[in-house]
């Protein structure tokens, strides 16, 4: 696990002037590998490769960027590629020799063996970035679900790009600049695929690679998708419910075992939920010696879960570190590194959560934890789901305001894409039309011609949602949306790696996920019961408290549940949104902003409420995001 940056700027040979560019390009990503740093640079070519390492597999073994062929070919990669010794052995049968014993050494020998194509034989989740010296040609490459992070900017001078954006801001040619439409996306939580917070800057999309090729001394770009979560245009009309769960449990167990591999201790995130307690009693079993389980109390039991972890603890025998958060943690110093983690902002304090546990875990001298994100959108398990397919039912408390509307909404776009407006956007449709009114005067002049919403809808490919069942289509919408752009980045893999710190969310092993589309939806939901094909597969694992619990809502306590926490973030609000600063970052209004606020806090309806707080989060981290890569103000330090 790694940060990986770098630059192709022709008309840029001046080695001294790559070297500098790409070393404070280096010097941000520390974080994510304090281990080594690497670089090599094409200084006739005016490109450079960089790479900071966080030492896992290989450890004496794994210096990047690793090159072939006398520097014909060099390759740059973050994160874990599962069955790499096998693959190796192989290549070797072959007389296709791997430049040392890491696992990113197979990159290369795929790669002149089967030219582009040999990212289909990568299993993990990885981002890449390889030159080919004799083709003059660079290709970025990103994971299936977009596990690991990649993003790059492209102008007249050339391609930059990064692990986290603020690598890619860090070069000469880029001015970093909030993006006035992103800002509108932050501010309703949902942003375009493909999109950050930074004018010019892109993500690069999951199970995507860009190829950038020289032709006639100029780069042209040309991106593709080479995988997708596809899920059938019909199902087994009668399916074997047992065949479905007995398919599920030996997947499982082979991507938990494949994510236990390591050349340093691996312990499990483990909260109250369904899915990182599988995970955990998968890996007991697995492991000849106790697992250590990191787990995150909440002081509101209205939000806490941590009593089920504890019980799951007990149960496999792990040794449990329990992290209790309050408002002391969620808020201040803590809460603005999380958001210069994060590079975008965030509904709720979980990300400030994932920040400190991360921490604790390194803490703990462990480099790597298996997680479970990615459950939920692969079998069912967001109330969101349920209600688009089977409607209304036992639906309200802290769901309602976050994660649920209290009302029925449709949208022109998203009807025609999917004949229906998936339920788990409406309710920030809701948050936008409260956020509007609190829009300064250009922004509002922006959405006479922009509408965001309609915009998501753009970004979501329609061959992919025709003809398939209303479930497979809110899971897959919501899965090009909100798991890449809020699950696996500001709570996975951002708030993971700020403390030098590994996730690997086993249930997003594609063996898995091209296994659970094929799962007929009254599999995946039986008699109304979430993600049942898992309970099941589970059932000998699971207290039994657990596996008949509903499902549960994994956030933290927003501010209006708790006066402390109120004036937690009150305290930042009079620091981050005064007048002056409000109308120099020009977003929103100050003066309707300012009597939001003192609406808010005399709120009474808890729904209300909710929704309030995640404007208030929104509209903070705009502001901070603006003073710390705009304004390049310190950050604070953590105690």
């Amino acid at each position: 696990m790694c940060g990986i940056t770098g630059f192709w700027n022709p008309s840029r040979t001046n080695e001294r002037e790559l070297r500098f560019a790409l070393d404070q390009m280096l010097d941000v990503l520390d974080h994510r590998g304090p281990d080594e740093r690497g670089s090599r640079l094409y200084v006739d070519q005016g490109l450079a490769l960089g790479h900071t390492r966080l030492s896992i597999i290989g450890l004496d073994h794994g210096h990047q960027p690793i090159e072939a062929g006398q520097g014909d070919y060099a390759v740059t990669v973050n994160g874990e590629l599962y069955g790499y010794k096998r693959v190796r052995t192989k290549l070797a049968c072959e007389s296709l020799a791997c430049d040392g014993k890491s696992d990113s050494a197979i990159t290369l020998p795929l790669y002149r063996k089967h030219g582009l194509s040999f990212v289909d034989k990568l299993r993990g989740e990885f981002a890449i970035v390889l030159y080919d010296h004799r083709e003059q040609r660079l290709v970025l490459i990103r994971d299936r679900f977009g596990i690991k992070p990649l993003y790059f900017a492209v102008n007249d001078s050339g391609i930059v790009w990064g692990s986290e954006v603020k690598s890619i801001l860090k070069h000469p040619d880029i001015q970093p600049k909030l993006c006035p439409k992103a800002a509108v996306h932050q501010m309703m939580q949902v942003m375009v695929p493909g999109s950050t917070a930074f004018e010019g800057v892109q993500a690069l999309k999951p199970g995507h690679m860009l190829v950038v090729q020289m032709r006639d001394g100029r780069l042209e770009t040309n991106m593709t998708r080479w995988w997708d979560l596809e899920f059938p245009t019909s199902h087994d009309p009668n399916p074997d419910p047992d065949e479905y769960v007995q398919g599920v449990k030996e997947r499982l167990i082979d991507a938990v075992a494949t994510r236990l591999e390591a050349d340093v201790p691996v312990g499990c995130y483990l909260s109250g939920g369904i899915d990182s307690c599988s995970i955990l009693g998968l890996a007991t079993t697995l492991q000849q010696s106790p697992v250590k389980a990191f787990t995150i109390a909440f002081d509101s039991d209205e939000y806490d879960e941590s009593n089920i972890a504890k019980l799951m603890a007990e149960r496999t025998g792990a040794e449990q570190e329990l992290l209790l958060l309050t408002e002391k943690e969620l808020y201040g110093p803590a809460f603005e590194r999380a958001t210069w983690h994060a590079e975008r902002t965030f509904y709720n304090t979980l990300a400030v959560a994932k920040w400190h546990m991360s921490r604790r875990v390194r803490a703990c001298n462990y480099k790597a934890v298996v997680t479970g994100e990615g459950s939920d959108e692969l079998f069912g398990g967001y109330p969101f789901f349920k209600r688009d397919w089977l409607g209304r039912e036992g639906e309200g408390g802290i769901f309602a305001g976050a994660i649920l509307a209290e009302e029925d909404l449709q949208h022109p776009a998203w009807q025609d894409l999917c004949g229906f407006t998936p339920s788990w956007i409406q309710p920030w449709m809701m948050t936008l039309e409260r956020v509007k009114p609190l829009l300064s005067s250009d922004i509002q002049d922006l959405l006479q011609e922009y509408d965001p919403v309609a915009e998501v809808a753009a970004a979501i490919d329609p061959d992919q949602v025709r003809q398939r069942h209303r479930l497979d289509i809110s899971q897959y919408t919501w899965a090009k949306t909100q798991l890449e752009g809020q699950i696996l980045t500001w709570g996975g893999d951002r708030m993971d790696m700020a403390n030098s710190m590994e996730a690997r969310p086993a249930f997003l092993d594609h063996h898995v996920a091209e296994y659970a589309v094929t799962i007929p939806p009254e599999v995946r939901i039986r008699d109304g019961i979430e993600k049942w094909v898992l309970r099941e597969a589970m059932v000998q694992v699971l207290p039994r408290e657990l596996y008949e619990r509903e499902k549960f809502a994994f956030m933290a306590p927003p501010a209006h549940t708790d006066p402390v926490k109120r004036n937690a973030i009150q305290e930042m609000i009079d620091h981050w949104l005064t007048d002056d600063r409000v109308k120099s970052v020009d977003i929103l209004d100050a003066s309707r902003l300012r009597g939001f606020i003192d609406q808010a806090w005399q709120e009474t309806d808890g729904t209300v409420a909710r929704r309030n707080d995640i404007v208030m989060n929104h509209a903070l981290q705009l502001h901070m995001l603006h003073g710390q890569y705009v304004e390049g103000l310190p950050l604070p330090v953590v105690d």
